[in-house]
């Protein structure tokens, strides 16, 4: 995999243990370390959405190998 592939992935799997402490025990991580939708936060809702939209493309490449 490429190093963009693996940062890709990390970010997903950050922002998925991120969805399930709010799920599970409504608990933002995000916002209790950056505050509640300052830039940083949304800077990083915004690239953890934007490396889940890249990894779609794994769907793709899997189907191929």
């Amino acid at each position: 995999m490429k190093t963009v592939d693996y940062i890709a992935l990390c970010l997903v799997i950050i922002g998925a243990i991120n969805w399930g402490l709010i799920g599970f025990l409504g608990f933002d991580l995000v916002r209790v370390i950056f505050g509640d939708m300052t830039w940083v936060s949304r800077v990083i809702y915004a690239v953890v959405g934007i490396a889940g939209l890249y990894a779609l493309s794994y769907f793709g490449r899997l189907r191929n190998e």
